[in-house]
């Protein structure tokens, strides 16, 4: 067979974070579920050993049609103690491009493969230099919302015309299609100009036009706005395609298989229990902890905690399978255990997320707003509380508390310790009070539109396969 007409072989670069492999592999399955002759290879670039969380999310591919190597780890100790996530991330991918080159020519010189599109996340266009060299087409996964696309993609103006941080402007930044954001809501690494951070999320903003095309873990219901206004004509912008949600099943988690909590969620009464949960890399504070188990204590409802060792950092365990630190439990109020052992259950570090939410005996989320997390509550129609921590959480809870009207959000004081009496009421009022009972039939509604989206005929289904037709044309 000529190589001309060979299948399409997509490579995909993730960065590292599992917030961006596990949509991703979402979307090779999909597409090789959809098209049987496409093949796919995973390069992933890290800055350390994989953990057993990536291992497991990656051995979740087809493996007849699918195959994954981890790159190996670059050094990032000339980088200061503090440097920001973002800017390891965008050096992690930086300083793997040499390999990646090496990687990409042994594909090439395989006859029964075509190189035909590179597909990377948000903080991986730098690799788009080597597209040209192997004939590939460069495409972005855009794994967060499409408020979020369109920020990066109205950053470089933004850029231009504000002098201030964007924190201390007057005027909300309206971006087309959205709900106006105050500056101090947009993500994290554009909060400091001066930080390496900053300057990273510019250099890949500025780069989003080089792109074939954007496919972001959205769909047209839930962002309809946003969406429309992205697919407006506009000269030299991509192509943009909603193609979520892309979640994973619950087979895909990785981690243990979670039987204690899912045997105690078994006796509890449908509906009846709050699961909290800051993703897999959400930590709190030693103060937030405590106010957390006081308001959960005060709320006088069951829950499911997955609790983790208080850090001074919100993302302290970012790039971590699990926290190597001291037992958790520890750092709980005296007596708390003992107290609430009738009607909660607190493990560890790790829960099974995706069994948790579709189980019939969970009836609310509070969530860090991470948006695999967001996009797993609508698929499993659980209604939620947001308490973002980091990266571009925020801007995903302004979405979903004043946009969506979804989810209920405790504020926090001045001190920005969000207090026990705060969380209390708004785990009472999500799972008894009256706007609990409307943000759970809306999210009842986004349940049903998201299945839809990714049906046979749907929205979502139909903007993956003209994508997929256009990779396997060239």
């Amino acid at each position: 067979m000529a190589k001309q007409e060979c299948p399409p072989h997509i490579v995909i670069v993730p960065t590292p974070g599992m917030g961006h492999l596990i949509p991703l592999v979402q979307l090779a399955t999909r597409t090789l579920d959809s098209f049987p002759s496409f093949t796919v290879t995973f390069l992933v670039p890290t800055m350390a050993p994989p953990s057993k969380a990536q291992v497991a999310t990656l051995a979740a591919l087809p493996s007849d049609r699918a195959d994954s190597s981890f790159l190996p780890p670059v050094s990032t100790e000339d980088l200061p103690p503090d440097a920001k996530i973002e800017t390891r991330i965008a050096l992690t991918l930086a300083r793997s491009l040499p390999v990646l080159r090496f990687r990409l020519a042994d594909l090439a010189r395989d006859p029964t493969r075509r190189l035909s599109a590179l597909v990377v996340d948000l903080f991986g266009t730098d690799a788009f230099d080597l597209c040209a060299e192997f004939g590939m087409k460069p495409y972005i996964f855009f794994p967060s919302t499409a408020m979020c696309l369109s920020l990066f993609l109205h950053l470089p103006d933004l850029d231009a015309k504000v002098s201030c941080e964007f924190k201390d402007m007057d005027e909300p930044v309206r971006l087309p299609g959205c709900v106006p954001l105050h500056g101090g809501d947009l993500l994290d690494p554009v909060q400091d100009r001066k930080n390496d951070a900053y300057k990273w999320v510019l250099h890949h903003a500025k780069r989003y036009r080089l792109a074939e095309g954007i496919l972001v873990n959205t769909f047209m219901e839930l962002e309809e706005g946003a969406l429309k206004a992205l697919q407006r004509p506009d000269p030299g912008k991509p192509s943009v395609y909603p193609v979520g949600p892309m979640v994973r099943s619950g087979s895909g988690e990785g981690g243990g298989d979670g039987s204690e909590c899912l045997r105690w969620l078994d006796e509890q009464p449908r509906g009846s229990v709050m699961f909290v949960s800051f993703g897999s890399g959400g930590t709190l504070t030693y103060d937030q902890l405590i106010e957390l188990a006081h308001g959960l204590e005060m709320s006088k409802q069951r829950f499911l905690w997955v609790v983790r060792t208080p850090h001074d950092t919100s993302n302290a365990t970012y790039f971590k399978s699990s926290q190597a630190e001291r037992d958790p439990l520890e750092f709980l109020p005296k007596g708390f255990l003992e107290r609430t052992k009738e009607r909660g259950l607190l493990i560890p570090s790790w829960a099974p997320q995706i069994k948790v939410l579709s189980h019939e005996s969970t009836g609310g989320f509070l969530s860090h707003c991470g948006w695999n997390s967001v996009l797993e509550s609508v698929v499993h129609g659980v209604p939620f509380i947001a308490w973002p921590l980091y990266a571009e959480q925020r801007m995903n809870a302004v979405m979903l508390t004043e946009d969506l009207k979804v989810t209920l959000r405790p504020k926090a004081g001045p001190n920005g310790l969000i207090n026990r009496t705060e969380i209390a009421v708004a785990i009472k009022g999500l799972m008894e009070g009256e706007e609990g009972k409307r943000i759970r039939n809306r999210m009842k509604d986004l349940k049903d539109a998201a299945g839809r989206a990714v049906s046979e005929h749907g929205s979502s289904t139909k903007a993956l396969s003209e994508v997929a037709l256009k990779w396997k044309s060239q």
